[in-house]
């Protein structure tokens, strides 16, 4: 019986709508035990966030303008047709490319390629599998030091920038090589 439930899946879901709730009523109940005001420290904490979502609007901001205006450009599309010829030689979908050009700079528009790629060829194909390889081997470098760096107001990132971009480099090859190799 338990295992029909499991696999019409009801009680995962219900057990994942409940994770949230328990946890916060978690943070209540210890709180109350470690005699703290709860309340109160919820409403302090509400009104410090807002001092800081309001200093990294801007740089979110700027980050949102500067990603569409690559992406609606034609600048991405230009760049990536330079490229065309040695990725058909290395056997590499050219599919693969957007994703891997927009990785570094935006989560979100790496995730609607992703869907892209999935849509027109599938999750289980070789484009669909080596596009969740190397969406789980990147990382997006510029939103997470425009943001965070930003955020404290560090004006000088040295060679974090350098080191990250190197990293999701180091992240698209190694995907590549790894999903040719198992797939």
């Amino acid at each position: 019986m338990w295992i029909n439930y499991l696999q019409s899946g009801i009680i995962i879901k219900y057990i994942s709508n409940l994770i949230i709730p328990l946890i916060v009523l978690f943070i209540i109940i210890y709180g109350i035990r470690k005699k703290v005001p709860v309340y109160d420290t919820f409403l302090e904490g509400s009104k410090d966030s807002v001092g800081m979502i309001m200093s990294l609007f801007p740089t979110f901001l700027a980050m949102i303008l500067g990603v569409n205006i690559l992406i609606n450009s034609g600048f991405l599309s230009f760049v990536l047709g330079l490229f065309k010829p040695i990725f058909s030689t290395l056997n590499i979908p050219l599919e693969i490319l957007p994703l891997a050009a927009i990785r570094p700079i935006s989560g979100s528009a790496s995730l609607a390629i992703l869907n892209s790629i999935y849509d027109n060829h599938g999750p289980d194909s070789f484009v669909g599998l080596l596009a969740s390889v190397m969406q789980g081997s990147t990382d997006t470098t510029l939103y997470v030091i425009t943001l965070y760096f930003g955020s404290v107001g560090i004006k000088k990132i040295r060679y974090a920038l350098w080191a990250g971009l190197c990293a999701d480099l180091i992240g698209i090859i190694a995907s590549i090589i790894i999903t040719n190799i198992l797939f």
